[in-house]
């Protein structure tokens, strides 16, 4: 039985591997390696995406895309117990939506060393 501190250990070094994949323009890695067969997925008040196929097949399509990534950066982070809370800045064009700039802060739930649950917050 893991204590919260190894719980928050184990959290911080999960997603320092996640940022660093991210800013390498690995994202699609970082969701195989750390979510869930179950993981649920929201982008704002938008229905859920349920279970990593129809996740994976929703963020294969984000990112194919996306025409031109100008910049990505973690503004914050906070652990909580299996929670992370991260703030990100981005900046890039999108096939379907043109320029994107914007702030966008998701709440991971973790559960036994996966993702379950991510719900993203920006402006429309």
């Amino acid at each position: 039985m893991s204590t919260e501190l190894e719980t928050a250990i184990d959290l911080k070094t999960a997603f320092e591997d996640i940022k660093q994949l991210v800013l390498q323009g690995n994202a699609l890695q970082a969701f195989e390696k750390y979510y869930g067969e179950e993981v649920i997925m929201q982008e704002n008040e938008n229905p859920p995406t349920i279970g990593k196929a129809a996740n994976r097949q929703r963020e294969q399509e984000f990112f194919s895309k996306i025409t031109e990534f100008r910049q990505g950066e973690l503004k914050n982070v906070a652990f909580g117990e299996n929670v992370i809370i991260s703030e990100w800045f981005y900046d890039y064009t999108h096939e379907d939506w043109g320029t994107r700039t914007y702030h966008q802060v998701s709440v991971q739930q973790w559960q036994s060393g996966k993702v379950v649950h991510e719900r993203f917050y920006y402006g429309a």
